[in-house]
């Protein structure tokens, strides 16, 4: 792990669109995640939802994407003091980690896997993480065990969306480091199928380069060659293409977002979220609505296209409506601005993100 310093880091906006972004799709996708698109309609109109609706007790509550993707956060940053002050680092070991803690916020029994020390945290003592918002199996099933997954010793073969939706974090660190294969590893720790992995590293990939400038139709595109370098890269490849050939064309409905699948596996949720992207034409709610209205993972892919739309359009483009809303906005916002203050840090820093 580099986790080198050097030049001006990009907007703070640009850092907590991408998670306030990601997190309000997330909590607008929840209540229909598992609702055909005709139920959506029948409920909510013709229009779909647009506004949040109390899922899990209360209006804008995030779910394991976001939790996740907030542990994802923790432990980067965590992999960097530890290589700043120790001088070595393994970082899928400690975001692992962080996803153990995660773990115990759904789990409190599984406790017992934490190494000693490690149930520690800012983030582990806000009591509101600890609620479990419908985990993925394959990240349960991977955690509880005692292996650690990686790109070349993969635990299973699952390419369930559970990688991708937490993976924006490694876009947003990544300075000094490779956001593609950061995105890569993390989500491997869980899901062992390329795909699954793949679609991880192309969208912290796509996040990296919206933060260091480029427009939003050359970022989607950006990650494209890096993707060819590894095997077994097709099924990302296509869907991406896909995507982009169908925002193209113009024609942003639910309808042609199915046409990309239901967005369970990584490479669909990938591929929905890059067409929902390009499709908003610079309106981050246009976009986050038709990335939850569709018979498929609703949150994850609002949770991917918000991720992708805060970092290129920033926080002032997030409705206020539904930032007023959205559960542990302000903690969100600080870890946002913690992964940029990986540039410049901090004794506050360093104390919330100690290096194990």
């Amino acid at each position: 792990m580099n986790a080198g310093r050097g030049g001006d880091p990009p907007p703070l906006d640009r850092y907590t669109g991408c998670l306030l972004g990601g997190a309000a799709g997330d909590a607008l996708g929840a209540p229909v995640e598992f609702l055909t698109l005709r139920k959506i309609r029948r409920e909510f109109g013709e229009g779909g939802i647009r506004n949040y609706v109390v899922a899990y007790g209360r209006r804008g509550a995030i779910t394991d994407d976001t939790q996740m993707t907030l542990f994802t956060a923790e432990g980067l940053l965590r992999a960097v003091v530890r290589m700043r002050h120790r001088g070595i680092a393994h970082m899928p070991s400690v975001v692992r980690h962080a996803y153990l803690r995660w773990l115990v916020t759904q789990d409190p029994s599984a406790r017992r896997l934490l190494p000693d020390g490690a149930d520690d945290g800012w983030l582990f003592a806000l009591p509101e993480l600890h609620h479990p918002r419908a985990p993925g199996n394959t990240c349960l099933a991977s955690l509880y065990g005692e292996q650690i997954g990686s790109m070349d010793a993969p635990l299973n073969d699952s390419k369930g969306c559970g990688g991708v939706m937490r993976a924006a974090p490694a876009g947003l660190l990544a300075h000094g480091a490779d956001p593609f294969r950061v995105g890569c590893q993390i989500a491997a720790l869980t899901h062992g199928h390329p795909s699954g992995w793949l679609a991880a590293g192309y969208l912290a990939g796509i996040v990296r380069a919206l933060l260091d400038g480029a427009d939003l139709r050359d970022a989607v595109e950006s990650p494209m060659q890096r993707l060819r370098e590894f095997p077994r890269h097709e099924e990302v490849r296509d869907a991406v293409a896909r995507a982009i050939e169908l925002a193209d064309a113009g024609e942003a409905s639910p309808e042609t977002v199915e046409r990309l699948g239901g967005g369970w596996v990584a490479e669909e949720a990938l591929a929905i979220a890059v067409f929902c992207a390009l499709a908003a034409r610079g309106d981050f709610e246009r976009g986050v609505t038709l990335a939850v209205n569709h018979s498929g993972d609703s949150d994850s892919t609002g949770a991917i296209a918000g991720n992708i739309l805060g970092a290129a359009l920033g926080e002032s483009a997030i409705p206020r409506r539904w930032l007023d809303d959205l559960e542990l906005r302000d903690e969100i916002r600080q870890v946002a601005a913690d992964l940029r203050t990986v540039y410049e840090e901090s004794e506050a820093w360093r104390t919330r993100y100690p290096g194990w």
